[in-house]
């Protein structure tokens, strides 16, 4: 039941509860009684007298409860904090007491127990038309069966029924005893030829998906030893939907950063706090090595809290009352819970941000020290001073503000901290000029990444306070929209706030979200960033992430505050796309895909070749290059289009989202690189996510950590849940879960990958063996009268899917790899396949449908040829049912598990090698063949007797068999095995080279030891480059931010400029297979031209080399990120002269 707590055994009504079980969140949070029922304590018999409660109606919202309690003819305000809810666990409480408020399946426990959405993947969703088309075929085959028994039965069957026991069921009239026969018969093929239907599909499908989830729970390569986190598959239904994900929906805060909170800057009166400067007043980089703050003078500091400017500590010692205002303030106006451990102090916060500003205080010297529900106890400088805590006026998404209203000294103060926005709108206006300054330090903060908070206070009458008290206490009591009727109240007293300052907290990016963000969208995997942050914030972490560079054309930033504001936007966007388009297209006069980047597949094509190795015999035409048509010149390409980004507000895209504007935000967004979505609820989250798969045929992905994220991560076709600082919640409502967004990587493109393609082949498999064995009875119904006769042995029909060809496709969909993970990772577009479900799809289906038909006709007529009148060698007869049957039977099994190699084929030179063998491979192809020889002979032998008896042991003594079984194999084969051949060395694809390098590095044990999870930190000059070219953190006028607001985000810049795809090649693979290096320095140029790079340029050039004649004519294999700044970049290429690599550096 959910209780009203009344009394506890702690002072002053407090317990403490842990609600994972309710929201997934591990922290301990407050729950407090009335004052007045609170000093009853236990009296069982004061704590039943009451008059009574009125309540809101049941409902699943777990924050929300609004009520009053009668008591001694006085209302009682009942909220969220006076509840505990069923679900709940006591924590450092001994005992409570409670009145039952709801019951049963009133409860918010059972409220939220609502159905749950059964998710599919888009194979599931083929399977199931296919499954259908199937059995549309099975009945059309009965159909022929059916009208092909009652020809025969006219013609020639009516002949034969003399002999048969049918006068009570068929007619002797020769008509009608045709039709019955035949109406039977339809029944009778629907029973021999239903193995068409795989109905054992499912359970092989489930068994596949299992292992798969096993696979992510056990890669060491996604634990966390930090947090001791692996990674976790919670369902076993979507695996290889991983691989076909096309669109990624991110949250920002505590996915794409740490969520970790260290107090940086702070802007106080006007004075900005937290820059080192040197002796020209220049702001000074802060490193590692950077001497820290000494705190040690203040008993309570904390080792690992770090501040590097002197100057505010010495203001705190000096008595400046601004500052001691300011941290004042941030001791005293919040809600954290204050524990003493083993003589520490210890925060419990509901947010990071509000722990680090506490702690931020505790440091300087102002610390919170306790609380009751009347006070507030905190140290100022070594005094301790208790404040009389009168109201807290709490945060929430629309105020994004919090107050607290104290009392110290008969003096009544507001204290408020929130959104510059929302201090601004309500400062008195004697603080004008104080506000241009502090906006001024907002834009800096920004620049720099870091999330702010402005502080202001003012001082209360005494007379007016009660008279907003007295209204605060009406509305609180009020069970018609109390909410509204509160924030009025807030309203009402939050007004002519005197501004202090402001605060800027750093949420560092999470490691390795750069080159996570670089690869993904190298597998054309779109990225969208859905966070609550303000405009500026978001774009400018765009920057930090590289989901935004400085080389693309535009930055579009719809920030309409109406529907007609929002559509002109919206259309002077996609103009702008399509003019640049037009004028692309028209200088170039070519046709290129702008949107998919398809240069990338020559880029790394070309970094694959280059590391093959060529015999000299070699002919270079036979190596396959994508058409001029689907793929531009890469090095051009990045001058000449560098993609678009998109950027809305919340407010913009409740406009956005509107029925009649979607589809023009859709095109738009869907046409550029990278979209934020700023300023936005989770409700809007999940319409955003939700919008692209009502109209895109695409999988989406959703990632997130917190409570916010819960509505996207369910409404996406797959949703990951991250843990981290906010709660267990979205981890709960996850199909995946991961510990940091770096490994979203991994999941995607080795085991995502590797799912779908291992699910592919195995359904590719399963159709062709499935109509290979069916189509056997279809054929012999010509010869048998269609009289629904099988071929078979029932013990093999029972058998052939269970035990002689389950095994081995199980084992194929279970362990096969193409490439390893290593080439998984450093080639994202092996990945794309998923994209365009190109490895299964009903042309795919097809095919494997007409390859089991075309064996089985040749094996069944060849072997018919071959045993008609066929006599042994002791003169029996060779040509019965029986033993027709046992040749059919054995062969097919033979071709089918041969065909497990086929499927599985990587060699350039032997086409049956499997691309991934393991010991169960071996045990199962080799073992389901002994095990079908064996099982058969033991069947047909004298031990059990059967209408086969000593059949299978003439079939293997006749020649005519084995003779028949190699040329059947052979037949059926050799195309196979040709066409492939062919195809890998013709017309290879990008998992054909990678493979072939693969198999060629391990031949030649040149592999070295590869973490792909080993990151480049970027130097301080690229950060800092990269701050001033994004926004402004919470600023709202008109600064620098025009960088970015006048839609051209280009910047030339000297030195080398390289003409390179767009977005990021793929590391090199053969570091290790070079002999020799260069060293040039200087300005120059590199530019491209299909295949090969001609270095050109002015300055002098240099090379450190054996042979320093050779000319720069070579191309690019290798590079990391382009970035037009000033550090040190590395590209590794070939020279046609030289088995050598090159190395150009600019400093």
């Amino acid at each position: 039941a959910d209780l009203l707590l009344l009394s506890t055994s702690e002072p002053n009504g407090l317990c403490y509860v842990e609600t994972a079980e309710l929201d997934g969140e591990t922290n301990l949070k407050c729950r407090q009684a009335l004052p007045e029922t609170a000093e009853l304590g236990d009296k069982i018999e004061l704590l039943a007298n009451f008059d009574g409660t009125r309540l809101n109606t049941p409902n699943n919202n777990l924050v929300k409860f609004e009520g009053v309690l009668k008591w001694r003819s006085q209302k009682f305000s009942l909220d969220n904090e006076k509840m505990l809810l069923r679900g709940c666990r006591l924590r450092n409480t001994k005992w409570c007491f409670g009145v039952v408020i709801f019951a049963g399946r009133d409860t918010k426990l059972v409220q939220n127990s609502g159905k749950t959405i059964l998710k599919r993947t888009s194979l599931d969703r083929l399977l199931n038309i296919l499954i259908l088309g199937i059995v549309l075929f099975l009945i059309i085959m009965c159909l022929f069966c059916t009208i092909a028994c009652g020809v025969w039965e006219t013609l020639t069957g009516q002949y034969f029924r003399i002999y048969l026991p049918w006068d009570k069921i068929v007619p002797k009239d020769p008509t009608s005893g045709a039709t019955i026969i035949s109406i039977l018969v339809f029944f009778s093929y629907a029973i021999v030829l239903n193995t068409v239907v795989p109905i054992s599909l499912y359970v092989s499908v489930e068994i596949i998906r299992f292992f798969h989830s096993l696979w992510i729970n056990w890669d060491i390569k996604m634990f966390h030893e930090q947090t001791d986190t692996p990674a976790k598959a919670r369902t076993t239904t979507l695996n290889e939907e991983l691989g076909q994900i096309k669109y990624i929906f991110s949250d920002k805060t505590g996915t794409l950063t740490q969520n970790i909170m260290t107090f940086n800057k702070c802007s106080i009166m006007g004075v900005h706090y937290g820059d080192i400067l040197n002796d020209k007043g220049e702001a000074i980089e802060i490193t590692e090595a950077t001497a820290s703050v000494d705190f040690s003078a203040n008993v309570l500091y904390e080792k690992k809290f770090k501040f590097y400017d002197q100057n505010l500590l010495d203001e705190v010692k000096e008595g400046n009352e601004d500052v001691h205002e300011f941290f004042r303030l941030l001791a005293i106006c919040h809600t954290v819970m204050c524990e003493e451990k083993d003589g520490t102090l210890e925060y419990q916060a509901q947010s990071p941000d509000e722990a680090a500003l506490t702690s931020a205080a505790r440091n300087f010297g102002f610390i919170f020290k306790s609380r009751t529900p009347t006070s507030i106890t905190i140290e100022e400088l070594g005094r301790t001073q208790i404040y009389e805590l009168l109201d807290i006026l709490d945060f929430n998404n629309v105020r994004k503000r919090m107050s607290v209203i104290v009392r110290k000294d008969g003096k009544i103060k507001l204290y408020c901290k929130g959104a510059d926005s929302m201090i601004f709108e309500r400062m008195d206006p004697s603080c004008v000029d104080l506000q241009q300054i502090t906006v001024e330090h907002l834009n800096k903060f920004a620049s720099e990444g870091l999330r702010t908070l402005c502080l202001a206070n003012k001082e209360i009458d005494e007379q007016i306070y009660r008279e907003w008290k007295i209204k605060l206490n009406d509305a609180s009591c009020s069970l018609e929209n109390r909410e509204d009727k509160v924030d009025a109240c807030y309203e009402e007293i939050e007004k002519n706030l005197f501004l202090i300052g402001a605060t800027a907290i750093e949420d560092k990016l999470q490691d390795g979200v750069p080159q996570t963000i670089a690869n993904l969208a190298l597998a054309g995997i779109k990225l969208w960033v859905l966070t609550g942050d303000k405009q500026e914030t978001a774009i400018n972490i765009g920057y930090s992430c590289q989901l935004l560079s400085d080389d693309m054309n535009e930055v579009f930033i719809i920030e309409g505050w109406d529907f007609d504001q929002v559509r002109n936007e919206l259309l002077q966007s996609r103009d702008s796309i399509s003019n640049n388009l037009n004028q692309r297209n028209t200088a170039n006069n070519r046709n290129c895909s702008v949107i998919t980047f398809q240069d990338d597949i020559v880029s790394q094509q070309q970094a694959v070749n280059a590391t093959m190795p060529q015999p000299n015999n070699t002919n270079p035409k036979s190596i396959h290059q994508p058409s001029p048509q689907t793929t531009c010149n890469a090095q051009d390409e990045l001058n000449e289009f560098g993609g678009f980004a998109l950027v809305i507000n919340g407010h913009s895209l409740i406009h956005a989202l509107d029925s009649k504007l979607e589809m023009l935000f859709l095109d738009v967004a869907s046409s550029c690189k990278a979209v934020i979505c700023c300023r936005v609820t989770p409700l809007q989250k999940a319409m955003v996510v939700d919008l692209v798969k009502r109209h895109k045929k695409a999988v989406t992905l959703a990632i997130g950590d917190g409570a916010n994220d819960v509505s996207m991560i369910k409404t996406a076709h797959i949703g990951v849940g991250i843990s981290g600082q906010e709660g267990m919640q979205a981890v709960l409502s996850s199909d995946f879960s991961i510990a940091q967004f770096r490994f979203l990587e991994r999941l995607l493109l080795v085991h995502g990958r590797w799912s779908y393609l291992r699910m592919c082949k195995f359904l590719q498999y399963f159709f062709y063996k499935n109509f290979a064995f069916t189509l056997c009875n279809l054929w012999y119904a010509f010869f048998c009268g269609f009289s629904a006769q099988t071929l078979f042995d029932p013990v093999f029909i029972s058998f052939y899917n269970v035990f002689y060809t389950s095994l081995p496709v199980l084992a194929m969909g279970i362990f096969d790899q193409d490439v390893d993970e290593i080439f998984s990772i450093r080639f994202p577009l092996l990945y794309t396949p998923g994209l365009a479900d190109l490895l299964f799809n009903k042309l795919v289906f097809l095919k494997s449908v007409a390859h089991g038909i075309i064996t089985s006709f040749i094996l069944f007529f060849i072997s018919y040829g071959a045993f008609k009148n066929a006599v042994g060698p002791e003169g029996i007869n060779l040509d019965g049912h029986q033993i027709f049957g046992t040749v059919v039977s054995t062969i097919l099994v033979i071709v089918v598990t041969a065909q497990v190699k086929i499927f599985d084929s990587l060699s350039i030179k032997i086409a049956l090698d499997t691309s991934y063998w393991t010991v169960f491979n071996h045990i199962v192809i080799w073992g389901s063949l002994a095990f079908y020889f064996s099982l058969t002979l033991l069947i047909n032998s004298n031990f059990i007797g059967n209408q086969y008896l000593g059949c299978f042991r003439m079939t293997l003594s006749s020649g005519q068999f084995w003779f028949t079984m190699i040329i059947i194999v052979i037949i059926l084969l050799f195309p196979v095995i040709a066409i492939r051949f062919y195809n890998i060395t013709v017309h290879p694809t990008l998992s054909d080279r990678c493979r072939i390098r693969q198999r060629y590095l391990r031949k030649k044990a040149l592999t070295q030891p590869y973490d792909p999870y080993v990151r480049r930190k970027s130097s301080s000059a690229f950060r800092s480059r990269r701050s001033i070219r994004s926004g402004y953190a919470f600023a709202h006028q008109e600064g620098f931010g025009h960088l970015i607001t006048s839609g051209k985000i280009m910047r030339k810049t000297q030195g080398y400029n390289l003409h390179v795809p767009s977005n990021h090649l793929s590391p090199a693979i053969l570091y290790d297979a070079l002999e020799g290096s260069y060293h040039s320095t200087g300005t120059g140029t590199t530019r491209a031209s299909k295949t090969r790079h001609t270095q050109s340029g002015h300055g002098n050039i240099s090379a450190k080399a054996s042979n320093p004649q050779q000319s720069g004519s070579g191309f690019i294999v290798n590079r990391n990120r382009i970035q037009p700044v000033q550090q040190s970049l590395h590209y590794h290429y070939y020279h046609r002269n030289a088995n050598s690599k090159k190395t150009l550096e600019r400093n």
